[in-house]
Formats: structure tokens, C-alpha cells, sequence
């Protein structure tokens, strides 16, 4: 009976062990001062590492011409693998957005930091997997990770695809990020920062610097492609100084860290507008 009573405690306190580490993965995303919030048929709220990480990944699929639910499957499978972060280690030599091993021939360390670099070879092996259209979420991110956990890439597939419906300019305003007041860098420092983060990311962008104020405009040749833009500055604003991202008639402020119409009327539909912080 002793022996009995060992066995169920055992299983009982290995079945509340599953029920809790199955909890911890559905736990909020982190909640911070200098946080994010994606609304788009959904919400998924991140720390401004994770949004720059997540609209990385975006704009390196679609710089690749995957279509949208190759995005939606790289973002879930970022989920699962670091939480959308650019983490040093992790099992055995797994490196990076995608926990990506060297030894089984992602690249360098180095490399599979790069997030552009760690995201452009996992869609370029998802490109090889035959019928990964058709898969499920989980099935088509574990032809590509081989992962000891199969099934875990699915519990992200919401968060995955409301940032996929954002960053994709399928979704208006949807990005809103609240930043600090003391950035680290301003002023041209600030906006050459951000046009090169542009081209890493899409690839050669025609921007210019509109002479009043210190930042840069992006054309857009349509409502879906300024979104796009609109949102990867938003996502990207903390760590390269942004103030102010203006598109359409509205426009997203560091200050009220959210997106409001613009109240002196100059609406621009042809081109995405940044300001950055001056010195």
C-alpha cells in the first residue's frame, strides 16, 4: 500500500509538473515600460528587443518573396526556440532567433547571431521542405528544426500570425511601442542608423531626408507597403532613436507611444516619414 501510495504521489507530482511547464509556455509575453502592442484581429504584446527581432524576420521573408505563411511559420518557430530573442546559447551549441547549431551547418556562431543572417537561411530551408504550404504550423517548422519537442511550435501560431497580419501591412496602426526619452542615439548619427537598418532588412530602399526635420522618408507605392514600413520603424524605434513615424493620416509619437491623426492635416500617402531625436 506504501509502495502504492509512492506511485500515484509520483505521477500525480509528474502530471502537475506537465500541467505547469505547459502553463509557463502560454504565459504573456513580457509586459514592459518600454514595450509593444500588436493589434491586428488579436494582440500580442513584447519588449523592444522582441518587436525589432519579430519585424526583422517579416521583412527578411518578404524581401525573400516567401508568402505570408512562411512568415507566420519563422515567427512561430521564434516563439518557441528563444521568445523571439537573439540569445548567445542555448542546448548544447544552439545560437540565436531560431536556437540555429553550427555544428549542423547553420553558419558561424557569429553568423547565426546576425538576426537577417539566422532568419534568411531558415527560410531558405523552409523554400526546400517539398509541400510546406499544405503542412500545419508545427509540422513545417519541425521539417526544418528537428526539434526534441515537435508539437510545441503550434501553442504560437495566434501570436505568429496577429505580428504576421501587422508587420505585413495587412493591418493599420497595429504596431504601437512606447519608448524612452533618453535615447541612445540621436540626431544623423540616429538617422543613418536607421537607413542602414532599412537596407539590411529590405534590401536597397530609395530613402530621403526631408529638410524639415532630421530623419528620412520611405516611398510607399501603396497603403500595404507603407504599413509595412510604418511598422518596422515603429518596432525598431527604441534602439535607433525614432521620435515620431508618421503614414496615411495618422501618425505614431514616442512620447504617447501610440497612433493618433495627425492634427496639422499634412497627410502623406506616397511616402512612410521618420523623425528621429535630435542631438
Amino acid at each position: 500500500m506504501v509502495a502504492a501510495g509512492v506511485a500515484l504521489a509520483t505521477v500525480a507530482g509528474f502530471g502537475i509538473y506537465l500541467g505547469a511547464r505547459e502553463f509557463e509556455h502560454r504565459l504573456p509575453l513580457p509586459r514592459s515600460t518600454r514595450g509593444c502592442v500588436v493589434e491586428a484581429e488579436g494582440r500580442v504584446t513584447l519588449n523592444a528587443e522582441q518587436m525589432a527581432n519579430a519585424a526583422t524576420i517579416a521583412a527578411v521573408g518578404v524581401r525573400r518573396k516567401m508568402p505570408e505563411r512562411a512568415v507566420v511559420i519563422a515567427l512561430a518557430t521564434a516563439f518557441q526556440e528563444s521568445r523571439l530573442r537573439n540569445l548567445a546559447g542555448g542546448d548544447r551549441d544552439s545560437v540565436g532567433l531560431f536556437q540555429q547549431r553550427p555544428s549542423q551547418g547553420w553558419g558561424t556562431p557569429e553568423q547565426i547571431r546576425n538576426p537577417r543572417y539566422a532568419a534568411t537561411k531558415f527560410y531558405n530551408a523552409l523554400r526546400k521542405v517539398r509541400g510546406w504550404e499544405q503542412m500545419e504550423i508545427t509540422d513545417a517548422a519541425q521539417k526544418v528544426q528537428r526539434s526534441a519537442y515537435p508539437r510545441a511550435y503550434q501553442q504560437w501560431a495566434d501570436e505568429a500570425e496577429v505580428l504576421t497580419r501587422a508587420l505585413l501591412g495587412n493591418a493599420t496602426g497595429a504596431v504601437a511601442c512606447t519608448v524612452g526619452r533618453k535615447p541612445s542615439i540621436r540626431g544623423a548619427a540616429a538617422a543613418a542608423a536607421l537607413s542602414a537598418g532599412l537596407t539590411e532588412d529590405w534590401g536597397r530602399l530609395e530613402t530621403v531626408s526631408p529638410a524639415e526635420l532630421t530623419g528620412l522618408a520611405v516611398p510607399a507605392s501603396d497603403s500595404r507597403v507603407g504599413w509595412r514600413y510604418a511598422h518596422w520603424l515603429v518596432s525598431h524605434a527604441s534602439a535607433h532613436g525614432v521620435k515620431r513615424v508618421r503614414f496615411g493620416n495618422l501618425e505614431w509619437t514616442a512620447d504617447g507611444g501610440s497612433w493618433s491623426p495627425v492634427r496639422d492635416g499634412a497627410h502623406s500617402t506616397d511616402r512612410v516619414i521618420a523623425e528621429v531625436f535630435d542631438d
